[in-house]
């Protein structure tokens, strides 16, 4: 273990072993990652969700306080910390969405070519800044100056691995991505996402609005009631892990984050997520859970009984709920990716979401995936998913 190191002066990394020597920031972001991140770094990071092995660091500068996570291999790790999960074994399984069964299976040939390429040039041997090992990574309030001095920090601690800043848009981030290409990093297309600006009343149309309040009907209509975290017990807990497993593990993919009891336990002690759920006959049939930051806010947690049938409506009553929440905190809802139509029949508005990729220290065998990877995704995957709404 390295402990407490400085590279520069207004830069300081913190591991396990130092973290204890770290005088905390008293801003809010630095509260809550104190609560999120602590438990994490003192137990490990499997102690809290099953598929994600990672050496989980702070670093420091100013007021700010981002994770950082370091690996070396683990191309079985949860896509949050493995570009190969994200680029290959998440990507194959993504492909049914085609719907084109010779292009579907010539993408998955070419995709087992470049991964068995990828893990040859070490892939996975990367840094993530501002990871906090979710589906989406809020930022907080920073600039581009302040992301590029974090980056050259990293690079002197790391000089073998790839440098990465995930979960970056144009909308969101046009100044901070910026600064990074002029840095040498870069923008890597990762997936489309939706916005929803529900700080702003007009937003929207009259068919989204309709739409909205028949979906919250269906609560009444089905005797649903939408309860807090105050009004949940410990018993709970299983449940709640159970609806995020069937919808996010086995409708979707075992490559997201795995949540375990833990983690929930831990959310529901230190705060870092506000979870609601919908109750009937005092059964839990749907869960979310959600955080806020900088005027974001976005749903990590999110989960329902896929056995009650599709008719019932359960992810639309869910849906109404975690709009209706970020209309109350006046936040702009990041909905993350999935369900495109979905979402935009209700007014969000897609947009890109990039990593920022950093190699330019690394040798020239270690270059060339993410070299073709910014060409095959920028000229081919973008405009494929623009024309098929992703």
């Amino acid at each position: 273990m390295e402990g407490k190191r400085v590279i520069d002066a207004q830069v300081t990394f913190y591991d396990r072993d130092s973290i204890q020597d770290m005088t905390w920031p008293g801003t809010a972001d630095a509260k809550y990652a104190r609560a999120y991140l602590e438990p994490m770094m003192k137990h490990g990071t499997m102690e809290y969700m099953s598929n994600v092995s990672t050496t989980l660091l702070l670093v420091c500068m100013d007021e700010l306080v981002l994770p950082v996570t370091v690996n070396e291999e683990e191309y079985d790790n949860a896509y949050v910390c493995s570009p190969y999960t994200h680029y290959v074994t998440y990507a194959k399984q993504e492909l049914s969405m085609l719907q084109r069964p010779m292009l579907e299976k010539g993408l998955s040939l070419l995709l087992g070519v470049l991964g068995w390429g990828m893990k040859k040039a070490k892939i996975n041997k990367v840094v993530h800044v501002n990871n906090w090992l979710l589906s989406t990574n809020l930022y907080p309030a920073m600039t581009g100056e302040q992301a590029v001095r974090i980056l050259e920090a990293v690079k002197q601690r790391y000089p073998q691995h790839t440098v990465i800043f995930r979960s970056l848009s144009a909308r969101l981030h046009s100044e901070m991505i910026a600064k990074l290409q002029s840095a040498g990093c870069r923008s890597i297309p990762s997936r489309q996402i939706y916005l929803y600006q529900a700080s702003d009343p007009s937003f929207g149309n009259a068919k989204s609005r309709w739409l909205l309040k028949r979906d919250k009907a269906l609560l009444d209509k089905h005797g649903y009631e939408l309860v807090s975290d105050a009004e949940m017990t410990e018993a709970d807990i299983p449940r709640i892990v159970e609806l995020y497993r069937m919808l996010y593990l086995d409708k979707y993919s075992y490559d997201n984050p795995q949540f375990n009891e833990r983690f929930i336990a831990a959310a529901r002690t230190n705060g870092s997520l506000r979870i609601y759920g919908l109750r009937q006959q005092g059964r839990l049939d749907a869960v979310m859970g959600y955080f806020c930051r900088n005027g974001m806010m976005t749903t990590p947690l999110f989960g329902y009984d896929t056995d009650i049938p599709q008719s019932v409506g359960l992810y639309r009553m869910l849906s109404a709920c975690l709009l209706e929440q970020a209309r109350d905190n006046g936040v702009l809802l990041h909905e993350s990716a999935g369900a495109a139509q979905f979402k935009r029949n209700r007014g969000a508005e897609a947009d890109f979401e990039y990593s920022a990729v950093y190699d330019r220290h690394l040798p020239l065998h270690r270059r060339w995936y993410w070299a073709l990877l910014d060409q095959l995704l920028n000229r081919i995957g973008v405009p494929l998913m623009r024309r098929m709404k992703l």
